[in-house]
């Protein structure tokens, strides 16, 4: 008892009475949910002790039995920890909307493990992708060009412009937002925004290394490749050759980081 309250996976070690006692596997469970799959047949069909499993991990649902996975109370408890209880939701339940909508309130990623059809439901993937614009790309593609859907997306991560609709990396104001979140973001933007200066100078102030995701002509600019290397002197090998070999450029790097030599 001790040993399972301590490390909730000793129960792998224990043996089979152990296994069956119930005030054991329920200490274990509250420690480590998963450790449900090393319980007694029938205490992964007790209720109280699933229910403290997937409190402690929704994805410890997967190895309740099939009549606590159509028990809808359990299920909503284990989605509000884990999306990926979703897959192992039984019956109907995998198509209760409002099963789903609550998964992906708490992570985003329950859209990868919903069914398909929720990955047109415009709500929901907005619910999604504010809360992991990651999500996207579980989206359905008209979704993926719906400028409201992809906005909030990369409000919450830039890097979400990469699941974008290809009209939309070529919309200048939706980049922007993607940019000033993370400015790796300006890689999947349109070849033609990569020559954007006032774009890719927003770019490489926040991160110099986004200047090797800038259209030529800019990486021959001196005011961006010097602003580039101020802020990560690493950023001096995506420079044009010719500032490669500006004293003042090469100071600027190794000043920030001697290694840009």
């Amino acid at each position: 008892l001790v040993a399972v309250r301590t490390n909730g996976w000793a129960l792998i070690s224990a043996s089979k009475e152990r296994r069956r006692d119930r005030e054991v596997v329920i200490e274990a469970v509250r420690q480590s949910g998963g450790a449900l799959s090393y319980a007694d047949e029938e205490l992964r069909s007790d209720r109280e002790v699933v229910l403290e499993a997937v409190r402690q991990s929704g994805a410890a649902l997967s190895f309740a039995s099939d009549v606590l996975k159509v028990d809808r109370e359990l299920v909503l408890e284990a989605v509000r920890t884990s999306s990926e209880a979703l897959a192992s939701a039984g019956g109907e339940l995998k198509n209760d909307r409002e099963l789903v909508l609550t998964a992906a309130q708490h992570d985003g990623w329950a859209l990868f493990f919903a069914p398909k059809q929720f990955r047109s439901d415009r709500e929901l993937v907005l619910v999604a992708v504010r809360q992991n614009g990651g999500a996207l790309r579980f989206a359905a593609a008209e979704l993926r060009g719906d400028k409201e859907v992809v906005l909030a997306a990369v409000r919450q991560n830039g890097l979400a412009l990469s699941d974008a609709a290809q009209n939309l990396c070529r919309d200048r104001d939706l980049v922007v937002v993607a940019v000033q979140q993370n400015a790796q973001a300006l890689r999947f933007a349109a070849e033609e925004l990569k020559s954007d200066r006032k774009l890719v100078l927003m770019a490489v102030l926040q991160d110099g290394m986004a200047l090797s995701f800038a259209a030529p002509l800019l990486c021959r600019d001196r005011e961006v490749v010097l602003e580039a290397v101020r802020q990560n002197g690493l950023a001096l090998k995506f420079a044009a050759e010719e500032l490669r070999s500006d004293r003042e450029v090469v100071l600027e790097a190794v000043l920030q980081d001697g290694m840009a030599l």
